[in-house]
């Protein structure tokens, strides 16, 4: 039996190492990745980092608008489909990737596995959120990571193939933090303390292409009193110099901007922060499941649960709000882990695969 596992982006990278080690006892794995993501810090070092097998096809994509990069997304994925004849079609997430991986599959009349399926933020001006409702639309089994994912996809009508398996990024977390801390060595090389820091990522279209937004997150970055460590994500660091931002940030004291981290640093970066502001899903989860406060550089989140059991605040690109929270946010009670699973998300998922495909067996 052969699954075709898609991925594009580094959160799918993340999401995947520990659900195709599972999915290796059992089934063979043909690996596509879409070359969303082509950077190297981006792409091929948590292939490295994690352990994850290198792709069978680079489809090579690149960047570009929403609808070219999809387009040719369901172009190259439907040849490979079409070539390798898998049983089942695995997706992981909100990007591009997942929608175009997803649609080339249920075209091709082969079955759709959604991982992380059932999250919303209910603002469809997100491209990520169009990306999965279309998604959890056509898949026939949805591994929804928390009990809101489930009723959120139960209130659609959609109730068949639904499983709640747990969040495999919290698996990946759990697996990888210890390893991190023996073998990153980011915070003597960039000279910081525990905790004397604040981490900064900013990458999504909404910030990143609006020059209004991008430019009010930035000044909030400056004016801050505090050490900002900011990884700039490729496109992020295209716009900063196209809005001539550039010069500022390098000038700005107290903002060190570097290139893009691998997975390791990057959970070393997150776990030592004293806070972390971003506008990335996955980094939330992340300093939800490190017990560090964070600051999300949106008006509105999938992850609520971060929300509400107070360790996450949303600010959106408010220069005002961004400089309050950094000196007055304090998260209030505990954070809670078994509302994203026990760790053992991705054998479940591998396991319901392996039963549903050969008949309930």
């Amino acid at each position: 039996m052969k699954i075709a596992t898609i991925v594009g982006a580094r959160p799918q990278f993340i999401k995947m190492a520990p659900v195709s080690k599972e999915l290796r006892k059992h089934f063979e794995e043909v690996v596509i990745h879409t070359g969303q993501h082509y950077d190297y810090e981006m792409n091929r070092i948590f292939f490295e980092q994690l352990g994850i097998p290198e792709p069978d096809y680079y489809l090579g994509v690149g960047s570009g608008s929403h609808g070219y990069q999809t387009g040719e997304m369901l172009k190259r994925i439907e040849e490979v489909l079409i070539k390798e004849q898998p049983d089942i079609v695995l997706v992981y997430g909100d990007t591009n990737s997942t929608l175009a991986g997803a649609l080339a599959a249920v075209k091709l009349h082969i079955k759709v596995a959604h991982v992380e399926a059932g999250l919303r933020s209910f603002d469809k001006g997100m491209p990520e959120e169009v990306n999965r409702v279309l998604t959890d639309h056509v898949s026939d089994y949805l591994f929804a990571p928390t009990e809101t994912a489930v009723k959120n996809l139960h209130n659609e009508g959609i109730k068949e193939g639904v499983y709640l398996t747990g969040d495999v990024m919290y698996d990946a977390l759990l697996h990888n933090i210890k390893i991190a801390r023996k073998r990153s060595s980011i915070l003597s090389r960039l000279g910081l303390k525990p905790k004397g820091y604040l981490l900064a990522t900013v990458h999504r279209a909404e910030n990143t292409d609006n020059m209004e937004r991008l430019k009010t997150i930035i000044k909030a970055f400056i004016e801050s009193d505090e050490m900002i460590v900011f990884p700039a994500h490729p496109r992020t660091r295209k716009y900063l110099e196209a809005y001539g931002l550039i010069g500022e940030v390098e000038k700005a004291g107290n903002v060190l901007l570097i290139p893009p981290v691998g997975y390791l640093d990057m959970l070393v970066l997150e776990e030592n922060a004293r806070k972390i502001l971003t506008d990335s899903g996955g980094v939330q989860k992340e300093a939800y499941f490190l017990k560090v406060p964070c600051v999300t550089l949106r008006e509105k989140t999938e992850w609520v649960e971060t929300v509400e059991d107070g360790w996450n605040v949303l600010v959106g690109a408010d220069k005002e709000k961004i400089l309050r929270v950094i000196k007055e946010f304090e998260p209030k009670g505990d954070t809670y882990m078994y509302k994203f699973g026990d760790g053992k998300a991705s054998r479940r998922i591998a396991e319901i695969i392996r039963r549903e495909m050969s008949g309930g067996v």
